[in-house]
């Protein structure tokens, strides 16, 4: 089996967006979504809404799971979408699994799928079940910023597959200007880039890493560990002599609940052939447990394999984010302030 990559994007293409998690029916993500949407139309494109974008009576998610799989079915098997986009993260999506057709998205011609955080659920499971590519990025509303952020850029860019090598960003956010009262802010980056690249537990001046890349969100991924959707261990062995170069961040979990995830991963053979981990800033960024910070709880699992450990990178809560084409083979190099990421279709 070999990785199967959607086309992208292309001048007055179609792009669908779905919630199959939180929709944009409350600020200041529904402003930022018609923002987008606008941005997009004068650009060329057409844009086509799945029927849950302004819904809120889900627990978690937009609207009933039946529903949301359903969207996602139509959107990812339609001849007329170019691409398709989520509305945004949530909580719960990991509920419309049981309903979402593999089978189906797999036998139909690859479509690009774009979206984060609860949206692993699906970015994960095409890359693992489906063996089709898809990108970790930024969701729908955040095209609505003004201005573009370079990160927002880059995302263009990869889903036209007009970038495929990205850079670090000099600053992140700490603290968001968003808001209901604002919510077309751009990022308010403040703080200064630094990344820490280790050798298994020693740090280093330098390190390379390449392989197979996939990953996500960990508070979404270490709930997979042992369901019917765990197809992890068949899709390492698949690609076990190109070694698994895993891009992993955090959301809600705390210093010991990363170190307890990675763990289970572990235990569950996911980490077989893995060829070296990228790890996003967690949005916890100053959380610390029992003498431990995320540093030292990321390596007390990962170290111990001996391969590559870039931590502390432009990847997932805490923006801006470098946009990732999850299941491509990349070639990531890093020093302490900088980083970089060349994805190839192979």
């Amino acid at each position: 089996m070999t990785m199967r990559y959607p086309k992208f994007l292309k001048d007055g293409g179609t792009i669908g967006f779905i919630a199959p998690s939180f929709g944009c029916a409350t600020e200041p993500y529904k402003t930022a979504f018609e923002s987008a949407l606008e941005t997009f139309k004068q650009a060329g494109y057409k844009t086509i809404l799945g029927p849950n974008v302004y819904k809120s009576d889900g627990v978690g998610i937009s609207t009933d799971p039946v529903e949301c799989a359903r969207e996602v079915n139509i959107a990812l098997t339609a001849d007329s979408l170019d691409a398709v986009i989520s509305c945004g993260g949530g909580e719960l999506m990991c509920e419309i699994l049981p309903y979402v057709d593999f089978e189906a998205i797999k036998a139909a011609p690859a479509k690009l799928f774009q979206g984060y955080s609860d949206n692993t659920n699906l970015t994960f499971l095409l890359n693992t079940i489906c063996d089709t590519a898809a990108i970790y990025g930024p969701c729908a509303s955040e095209f609505g910023m003004k201005p573009w952020h370079k990160a927002i850029g880059d995302s263009y860019a990869l889903l036209r597959g007009e970038k495929l090598l990205m850079d670090g960003y000099d600053n992140w956010e700490k603290d968001a200007l968003k808001s209901e009262e604002n919510p077309l802010a751009s990022y308010h980056v403040t703080e200064p880039t630094k990344y820490f690249p280790y050798n298994g537990k020693m740090p280093v001046q330098k390190m390379y890493a390449e392989g197979r890349l996939i990953g996500g969100c960990m508070d979404c991924l270490v709930n997979l560990v042992g369901t019917k959707y765990d197809r992890v261990k068949e899709f390492v062995n698949r690609y076990n002599d190109e070694g698994i170069l895993w891009f992993l961040e955090a959301c809600d979990l705390g210093v010991m609940d990363m170190r307890r995830a990675l763990w289970h991963m572990r235990e569950a053979g996911w980490f077989e052939h893995a060829s070296g981990f990228l790890i996003g800033r967690p949005m916890r960024f100053y959380d610390e447990a029992f003498g431990q910070d995320h540093l030292s709880a990321v390596l007390g699992i990962l170290g111990e394999f001996g391969v590559p450990v870039i931590m502390d990178l432009d990847i997932g809560h805490l923006s801006p984010q470098i946009p990732i084409l999850s299941g491509s083979y990349a070639h990531a190099m890093a020093t302490d302030k900088t980083f970089s990421l060349e994805m190839e279709l192979k």
